[in-house]
């Protein structure tokens, strides 16, 4: 089996995230890197040290790659540079605010966790007259939120 790096991306962007199906592993930004050599090996980053989505991401990266014929396949963690909402591509941000969900700021990185008056525009009606609700949503990775505007109930993917 022959394969291009190109090739592999392309086809991990077909696996999606397990937590949030709308976007996939790529638009997430935890695949660090690919290598094809005598074999695939594929290097992520899980989101968080102990996300419980991450060997659900593993097995479903060699699931996808065994579709394609590939049969060595070596999957890497890589915990440095630890993986930031900064890597969620501009495609995945689109993708979120269709699906409901708040995108993180782009650029705020884990400085945004610290910022008591950040100021988060309602994935519906884009007004940033919105109230936390709740730090803790239906994932870690996640806040409850109340639109002011529109009075609909959102979550945010929090800046990590």
């Amino acid at each position: 089996m022959t394969a291009t790096r190109q090739q592999v991306f392309g086809w991990l962007s077909e696996v999606p995230d397990p937590e949030i199906p709308v976007l996939s592993i790529t638009d997430l930004g935890v695949i660090r890197e690919v290598e094809v050599d005598n074999g695939i090996t594929v290097h992520i980053s899980p989101t968080y040290s102990g996300c419980p989505a991450t060997e659900v991401i593993e097995q479903s990266v060699i699931e996808k790659l065994q579709e394609h014929g590939a049969e060595d396949i070596r999957i890497e963690r890589s915990l440095s540079p630890p993986w930031t909402t900064d890597w969620i591509s501009d495609e995945g941000r689109r993708k979120l605010r269709e699906y409901g969900i708040a995108p993180p700021e782009d650029g705020a990185g884990k400085r945004a966790l610290l910022d008591a008056d950040r100021q988060i525009a309602c994935p519906r009606c884009e007004s940033v007259e919105t109230q936390v609700v709740s730090e803790f949503g239906s994932t870690p990775c996640k806040a409850s939120y109340r639109c002011e505007a529109c009075l609909e109930p959102f979550e945010y993917f929090k800046c990590i």
